[in-house]
């Protein structure tokens, strides 16, 4: 696909950037439990552009916007639901700061990242297409002049998943729909709903692709077989680096297993490539890391399409 002026091949394989909270936390940029990463938008966006180049000279070359926390009813809780707008915009335009610092032009794209809105892995807490589709066409029309695709993220059901590119589709970019699967349960959604129906569903409405996310490796791997069967320009993953996310959890709850999430310490950056390349073997021609990795592991992966 080519769209402002740079190019996505469906042909070759596309490097997407590896998570931003973890990168954040780690320069000192402080990441509350309500907005999390969108806290660096206003306090730190000299490192959000940084977190942007070092995924670019890793080799990544579809990068994401920092707006998976920028959601009206979280931005309400800090009292500046005001900057919805602004911080939208700010996402995408530190997105382009980026590309152009690094000089990398034509050969880095930008995904606008549209997240869940009533909090991440609940399907649970998923609102009516009634009341998602509005929101998110409202967002996706804010990064428009900024993106090249809409990534609707770490979608839990499928309610959730057709509410997002329904809206996105109607701004008139091509949208990518990733899936959260679940951590036990093969081949299916945090809903329980199946893959295949998922595929089935969305299929309907002619996503450019598909993709699995912000999970364990693991389930990842074990549906990369079915994803790859879809009649999809682009299907891929990107997994998390926790070693579970609990039942019911909520970033800002307040019961023993809410808040931050514990990492695995065996998803090291040459471990984590070895998942993308059962990924990659089993027909994925996008591939990245979501929560927990970093461009370290956008590195690795970068090594390992070196190599194949």
């Amino acid at each position: 696909m080519r769209d402002g002026g740079r190019v996505m091949n469906p042909d070759a394989i596309t490097l997407l950037d590896a998570g931003m909270g973890k990168t954040l936390s780690l320069r000192g940029v402080n990441i509350p439990p309500t907005i999390w990463s969108a806290n660096a938008l206003i306090v730190a966006p000299e490192v959000v552009v940084d977190v942007h180049k070092e995924n670019i000279d890793a080799g990544a070359n579809l990068i994401t916007t920092n707006s998976y926390g920028v959601i009206l009813s979280d931005l309400a809780k800090e009292k500046i639901d005001n900057m919805y707008g602004e911080l939208n915009v700010l996402a995408g335009e530190l997105a382009q700061q980026a590309i152009a610092e690094t000089g990398s032009g034509q050969r880095v794209s930008i995904a606008g990242s549209l997240p869940p809105l009533n909090g991440s892995y609940r399907p649970d807490r998923v609102l009516s297409r009634k009341v998602l589709e509005p929101l998110y066409k409202e967002q996706a029309a804010l990064l428009a002049p900024y993106v090249d695709v809409f990534l609707c993220e770490t979608m839990s059901s499928i309610t959730e998943a057709l509410a997002a590119l329904a809206a996105a589709k109607e701004v008139g970019k091509p949208v990518l729909v990733a899936l959260t699967l679940h951590d036990e349960e093969s081949a299916c959604l945090r809903s329980g709903e199946t893959l295949e129906e998922a595929l089935t569903q969305l299929l309907e409405l002619k996503p450019s692709g598909v993709l699995l996310n912000c999970c364990l490796p693991e389930r990842i791997s074990d549906s990369m077989s079915i994803l790859a069967t879809a009649d999809l320009d682009y299907r891929g993953g990107y997994a998390n680096a926790f070693t579970r996310v609990p039942k019911d959890w909520l970033l800002d709850g307040n019961k023993e297993n809410d808040g931050s999430l514990t990492l695995r310490e065996d998803l090291s950056p040459e471990n984590y490539s070895k998942f993308v390349a059962d990924w990659l073997q089993k027909g994925a021609n996008i591939v990245g890391g979501c929560c927990g990795t970093t461009a370290h592991h956008t590195q690795a992966i970068s090594q390992l399409l070196d190599r194949v």
